[in-house]
């Protein structure tokens, strides 16, 4: 193995959306050659996040146009880059992230030589200061918690977002999966991660995920909200991608979970609000936090505004109505990026700052 060439790779993949932080001893190399064969790795530093033909990466990679895509496309099919196939003009080719983007479409390749790579990979990560970007996901309200007196952009509310879309596809939730196979997951639906455009076209012609209608998509919310999960679409407008995650599988949702305010980091523009005196008392609302944000207090329950990440699951199910979604002034919506591009330029933009706090992938993730 040409540790070189794979070092290479780290130090590139670092540069993107959430790092790729090194790891004490070679954990991260090991990570990298279980996925990428070393003529992939060595082109994987020539792709950028932008869509790009073949002829253009094989100009920057120096490698003849015929051998270079047939490298891009054997790399899109193990999902370690996007490949964007439209009809009629050449396929286009781009970088992702670890995460979110190569550990995600490690969909039914999760092999024991890959677990365990990975959890070497997340377990000696070493800490290291990094400057504070905004995340590659949000939290949006179920649907049925905005009332209407409430001003709600359409990137705010789930049934506007879908409405924006034009390609659907449905796949596995690879937390969930993971857990499965480990032999500690939950009892909620598999798949129910949702991707759009560019996205969905990709994990239907990979047979990663299915395509689907969007009345199918409805229909898949609806079935996450009955089952008490978090709506966390990319955090963008126009959203790439939107999962369904529990607080038990979810990396990210773990991750918030541990922390004393998770109210404070994560992109949502409202939050729950509660009428104490309105409270009966049926505790449903302390079975469908995720957050722990809700606890029984006498009678009645309290709200812990600090941990409360605005996904509207209590106000759904509350009968008394004494729960209701209210709008924070203090984090103005137009801070949105337009697209996923836009998020992964902004965050690799603000990667690039002086460090001003620690910021750990294993924290975030696991």
């Amino acid at each position: 193995m040409n540790i070189a060439i794979y070092r290479r790779l780290a130090e590139f993949l670092d540069t993107l959306p959430g790092g790729f932080a090194p790891t004490s001893g070679d954990a991260d190399i090991n990570l990298l050659a279980g996925l990428f064969s070393e003529p992939e790795a060595e082109l994987g530093p020539c792709l950028s996040l932008e869509l790009e033909p073949a002829a253009a990466i094989a100009a920057h990679a120096a490698l003849p146009e015929e051998e270079t895509t047939q490298l891009l496309e054997g790399m899109a099919a193990k999902g370690l880059i996007l490949s964007v196939a439209a009809e009629g003009a050449p396929t286009l080719y781009r970088a992702i992230p670890f995460a979110f983007g190569i550990y995600e479409l490690q969909i039914n390749n999760l092999t024991p030589e890959l677990r365990r790579n990975l959890e070497a990979f997340w377990s000696s990560q070493k800490q290291r200061q990094m400057a504070p970007t905004i995340p590659q996901m949000r939290v949006i309200p179920i649907g049925e918690s905005l009332e209407t007196r409430l001003e709600v952009l359409p990137y705010e509310q789930v049934e506007a977002l879908l409405q924006a879309q034009e390609h659907f596809a449905v796949a596995p939730c690879i937390c969930r999966q993971r857990a499965r196979i480990a032999g500690h997951g939950c009892d909620v639906p598999e798949e129910s991660c949702m991707m759009f455009g560019e996205w969905a076209q990709y994990y239907a012609r990979t047979g990663r995920g299915r395509a689907i209608e969007r009345d199918e998509a409805r229909a898949i919310l609806a079935r996450a909200n009955a089952a008490n999960l978090v709506l966390e679409p990319s955090n963008s407008q126009d959203i790439a991608f939107l999962c369904s995650c529990c607080g038990c599988c979810c990396g990210v949702l773990h991750g918030l979970k541990s922390m004393p305010r998770p109210a404070d980091a994560v992109v949502n523009d409202f939050a729950g609000q509660l009428d104490a005196d309105a409270c009966i008392g049926c505790w449903t609302c302390l079975k469908r936090c995720q957050m722990e944000a809700l606890a029984a207090d006498g009678d009645r329950v309290m709200l812990k505004s600090e941990r409360c990440i605005g996904c509207g699951l209590c106000v759904t199910t509350c009968p008394s109505g004494a729960l209701k979604m209210a709008r924070k002034a203090e984090h103005p919506a137009e801070r949105i990026p337009s697209d996923l591009l836009a998020a992964w330029n902004t965050i690799r933009q603000q990667q690039a700052q002086p460090a001003q706090h620690t910021q750990h992938l294993h924290t975030l993730m696991h």
